[in-house]
C-alpha cells in the first residue's frame, strides 16, 4: 500500500469518526425545543375557541355581536345570572334534569351489560369471539341518520315519543359495541389465576365480577364509564326529532337560542359553558382514573 493510499484510508476514517460526532451538538436540544414548540401551538389551537366562548359569555349582546369584535368591551354576568337565575322548574333545569337522567342510567345500564359480556369474550372465551366483536364494532359502521325513521316509526307506534326512557334505551345501545372493546381489552390483562384462586374456594360469577375483577380493572371501567357518559351527555340528533317539551335534553335547548329574530350569541355562549361543566366535573374528578384506564391496556 502506496503512502497516498495509507493518507486517504486514515482522512476517510477520520470522516467516518468525526462526522456522527459533528451532528451530535445542540440537535438533541433543537429537536426538543422543535417538540415543545409544537405542542404549545396545537395546545393553543384547541384553546383559543373554548377562550373566546368564555370571552363571548361575559359581554353583553350588542358587544359579542360587534364586527370587528370589540375585545375592550366591559364584562357582565349577565348571561349567566340569567341562565341559573330562573326556577327549577322552567328554562334550562328540565332539560339538564333529562340529560343527566338520560346519561347516568344509559352509563349505568351499559356497564352491567358490558362487564359480562368482555368478560365471556375475554377470560372465559366463547366459540368464535373475535367474530362477535367485529359484529359488535360493525353495528357503529352504519350511519345514525339511516337508523332515525325507524326508531321514530317503532317510537311513535309504541307511543313512547318525548319520554327520557327512550333516549336511555337508544344510548344504551349505542354506547354498548364501544363498551365492550374497551373492556375487552382491559380485561385482558387480569390475570387468570386469580379468577381461578376465587372459584376454587367457591365464588360464583357475581362474585367473580364484583369482588375480583371489577376492583382489577377499576381504572378501565372508570375510563369506560366516563367516555360513555360524554357520548350521552353530546348526543343531539336522536334528542332532537325524539323529544319535545317534557324530555329535551341540554344539547337541543342549546338551539332554542337560534330564532328567527337572530343569534342570540353571548347568552348561547354562557349557556354552553354552563351545559359543559358536568361533563368537565366528572373529567377533572376522575382524571387519574382515566390516565390509568387508557394505558392499562395498551401494553400486553
Amino acid at each position: 500500500m502506496t503512502t497516498a493510499d495509507l493518507r486517504s484510508a486514515k482522512t476517510g476514517t477520520a470522516r467516518r469518526t468525526a462526522g456522527p460526532r459533528a451532528a451530535v451538538p445542540g440537535a438533541g436540544r433543537w429537536k426538543g425545543a422543535a417538540l415543545t414548540l409544537t405542542a404549545w401551538v396545537a395546545g393553543l389551537a384547541f384553546f383559543l375557541p373554548v377562550a373566546w366562548m368564555v370571552l363571548t359569555s361575559l359581554h353583553s349582546e350588542p358587544d359579542a355581536a360587534s364586527n370587528p369584535p370589540a375585545f375592550t368591551a366591559p364584562l357582565t354576568l349577565d348571561n349567566y345570572r340569567d341562565f341559573f337565575g330562573t326556577s327549577i322548574w322552567e328554562g334550562p333545569w328540565p332539560p339538564l334534569i333529562n340529560s343527566a337522567t338520560a346519561s347516568l342510567a344509559s352509563t349505568a345500564l351499559v356497564l352491567l351489560l358490558a362487564l359480562p359480556a368482555a368478560y365471556a369474550l375475554t377470560i372465559r372465551p366463547v366459540r368464535g369471539w373475535r367474530d362477535v366483536l367485529f359484529f359488535f364494532l360493525s353495528t357503529k359502521m352504519l350511519p345514525v341518520v339511516a337508523g332515525l325513521l325507524p326508531v321514530y316509526l317503532f317510537a311513535r307506534n309504541i307511543g313512547f315519543l318525548d319520554h327520557v326512557w327512550l333516549l336511555v334505551l337508544l344510548y344504551t345501545s349505542m354506547n354498548l359495541p364501544i363498551a365492550v372493546w374497551m373492556l375487552q381489552s382491559f380485561l385482558a390483562e387480569v390475570p387468570s389465576s386469580v379468577i381461578e384462586a376465587a372459584q376454587l374456594d367457591g365464588a360464583r360469577l357475581p362474585v367473580v365480577l364484583g369482588r375480583v375483577v371489577a376492583p382489577i380493572v377499576l381504572p378501565g371501567i372508570a375510563a369506560t364509564a366516563l367516555i360513555c357518559f360524554i357520548f350521552s351527555w353530546n348526543e343531539l340528533l336522536f334528542a332532537r326529532v325524539l323529544t319535545g317539551i317534557r324530555a329535551e335534553t341540554a344539547p337541543v335547548f342549546l338551539t332554542s337560542f337560534i330564532t328567527s329574530q337572530g343569534l342570540f350569541i353571548a347568552q348561547l355562549s354562557a349557556a354552553s359553558i354552563a351545559i359543559s361543566l358536568p361533563v368537565l366535573a366528572a373529567g377533572f374528578a376522575a382524571q387519574d382514573k382515566l390516565v390509568q384506564g387508557l394505558s392499562l391496556g395498551a401494553v400486553k
